[in-house]
């Protein structure tokens, strides 16, 4: 079954993958050591899971059969991906997290900005609607943490997490491109182990420092990570991403700061403020919205798998 039934399945594998996301920090709780660390740890894990998945399928010949040009462009989505997360990070460290989370998912609005020009779907200016509640919620839900910047250190952290919205932004919308041709699993493969490699070389120096976990039960938490967060919600998301808009998958994603926000209450005993249930509400409602549109047109983009560009593994792929 195809049409408004196939992308709204589509639109419910996004959404799931966000709430899987949205538990990270409640698994984080359990790990210390450094946030580039944490984040090698991730990929690295990913990795390695996503090739014995491969390997188990008899898929791994998908990965050598992929010409220099489609290689060097999935591997420049690991460079992307790294330059993102640590993006984030930092800005993490140098302004308030009200202010890195509200402009860092400021990204899926680019995404449904620029995916006309990108990706060759027909805008649809319908997704205005909810994208602007969605984003509202979160507005909601962060403003009041507080949103004043002191200093131009808090400046620049509030211009890193620019940056690393429109780095999501890009990676979003090569993800959609690059499906053509390439399962969600090959691409992922070759996307996390580019990106440990890159941090690799920082993850040995932050160890010498003394940056790194400090027992199993950190080790334990970082491959819960790696594996179900990242591995998983990986398999997930490409599989509802390559079947969908990018503008309404790029709405779905704002459930994993809303989910966030829930499981702290309910794992983390944070306290579950009006603020966060009227966000919450407004973010749940544009999903709601996007889920029930119809095509613009019946020149609508065919999906990816229809389109006769997949490659022969892709039957496989989740």
């Amino acid at each position: 079954m195809g049409g408004p039934y196939q992308e709204r399945t589509a639109l419910l594998r996004v959404a799931v993958a966000g709430v899987i996301w949205g538990s990270i920090p409640v698994v984080l709780r359990a790990a210390d050591g450094a946030s580039a660390v944490k984040v090698f740890y991730r990929v690295a894990f990913a990795a390695v899971v996503l090739l014995v998945y491969m390997a188990a399928g008899g898929r791994l010949a998908e990965i050598t059969r992929l010409d220099r040009r489609k290689l060097t462009q999935v591997a420049l989505q690991g460079v992307i991906l790294t330059v993102n997360w640590l993006l984030f990070l930092t800005a993490l460290d140098m302004t308030t997290v009200a202010i890195a989370e509200l402009l860092g998912y400021t990204g899926p609005v680019f995404v449904a900005a620029l995916a006309p020009l990108v990706t060759r779907e027909r805008f649809d200016p319908r997704i205005a609607v909810p994208l602007t509640l969605a984003l509202g919620g979160i507005v909601v839900i962060l403003v009041p943490q507080g949103l004043a910047l002191s200093g131009g250190k808090q400046l620049l952290g509030a211009l890193l997490a620019f940056g690393s919205a429109l780095t999501y932004a890009t990676l979003l919308l090569r993800s959609k491109n690059l499906l053509q041709g390439i399962s969600g699993s090959a691409l992922m493969v070759v996307e996390y182990s580019v990106a440990s490699v890159i941090l690799l070389p920082v993850t040995i120096v932050l160890y010498a420092n003394g940056n790194g976990p400090s027992g199993l039960r950190s080790y334990v938490a970082l491959a819960i990570l790696g594996t179900v967060h990242t591995a998983l919600a990986g398999i997930i998301f490409l599989g509802g991403l390559r079947r969908a808009r990018t503008d309404r998958a790029a709405v779905l994603t704002y459930t994993e700061p809303v989910s966030a926000v829930l499981f702290a209450a309910l794992l983390l005993g944070e306290p579950l403020t009006w603020a966060a249930i009227v966000g919450g509400a407004m973010v749940v409602l544009g999903g709601l919205i996007v889920s029930r549109l119809e095509p613009p047109s019946k020149r609508e983009p065919i999906p990816l798998e229809a389109a006769g560009t997949e490659s022969p593994s892709e039957a496989y792929t989740p």
